[in-house]
This record gives C-alpha cells, sequence and structure tokens, in this order.
C-alpha cells in the first residue's frame, strides 16, 4: 500500500488509485455475493419441501418477491465482472470502477429489501394458520415454512 504524505492522503497515481478501488471492491464482492447466493439457494430449496403446496396465495407472493429480489441481487453482485471482462485492456478502469460501484451499491440496496421483505413478510405470512407467531421475525418462517407440526403425534391406545 503506498505510503501518505502525513496528512492522510495517499501519494498514489490515478491509475494505481483506480487498481486499489478495483481491488477493494472486490474483496467486498467476494463476502457479499456468497451470502446472496446462500440465500438463493435456501430460497430454491423451499419450493421442494412438503409444506411448500400449503402455502396460501400471500405466502407465495412473499416467496417469489424474496426469491426475485435474491435473483436481481445476484446479477448485480456479478455484473461487475462481466464488464470487467468486457472493458478488460481497454484503458477504462475508471469507468470499471464507478460503474460496478454503482452496481454493488444497488445490490447491497436490494439485498437489504430482500432480507426486509422476508423477515417482515416471513415471519407473518410463511407460518401457517395457528402456529405461533410470536416475535420470531424471519427466522420464525424457516421451522414454519420447512419443519414438521410441532404438536406430538398422538400413540393408539
Amino acid at each position: 500500500m503506498p505510503p501518505d504524505d502525513g496528512h492522510g492522503t495517499r501519494r498514489e497515481t490515478l491509475r494505481e488509485r483506480d487498481d486499489r478501488n478495483f481491488q477493494e471492491l472486490l474483496q467486498e464482492l467476494r463476502v457479499t455475493q456468497t451470502g446472496v447466493q446462500i440465500l438463493f439457494a435456501f430460497l430454491l430449496t423451499l419450493a421442494f419441501t412438503e409444506r411448500f403446496g400449503e402455502l396460501d396465495g400471500v405466502q407465495r407472493a412473499t416467496y417469489l418477491v424474496t426469491l426475485v429480489l435474491a435473483v436481481t441481487a445476484t446479477v448485480l453482485f456479478t455484473a461487475p465482472a462481466a464488464l470487467h471482462r468486457a472493458l478488460f485492456r481497454r484503458g477504462a478502469k475508471r469507468l470499471l470502477v464507478e460503474v460496478s460501484s454503482r452496481l454493488v451499491s444497488a445490490g447491497l440496496a436490494v439485498l437489504a429489501l430482500s432480507f426486509g421483505v422476508a423477515a417482515a413478510g416471513g415471519g407473518r405470512h410463511l407460518l401457517p394458520p395457528g402456529r405461533d407467531r410470536g416475535g420470531g421475525g424471519g427466522a420464525a418462517a424457516v421451522p414454519g415454512a420447512v419443519g414438521r407440526d410441532a404438536a406430538p403425534a398422538q400413540t393408539a391406545g
């Protein structure tokens, strides 16, 4: 990392700054893209659970909105790599950094929105009627969506 000049500013050329900014952006993407891919994979598996067929229209809409938002975030987080490939060795690093930064910012906003829909809508809508809907929020949606009924099995006798 280039030394600073004692005033907190780095002594680096514009090209070096663009390279550093792009590397830092890629490092951020490594973390966020993994998280959104895990969310997306989890959402895809929900459709194959036994209880998915029991969801009503509002519950399915909540699921689909969350799924579409996760897909959109995935696309926005993947776009900088595709943009890099398209602009590679064309002397457009500054443009690449600026556009990629906007794409990542948009991806983070969409990801936050997907978490919000999953948490707010999930706690209210992914649990079947009659299930405990206490302050569990979105975390309560997971057992409600993929778990078994809470009532113990009755035995004969």
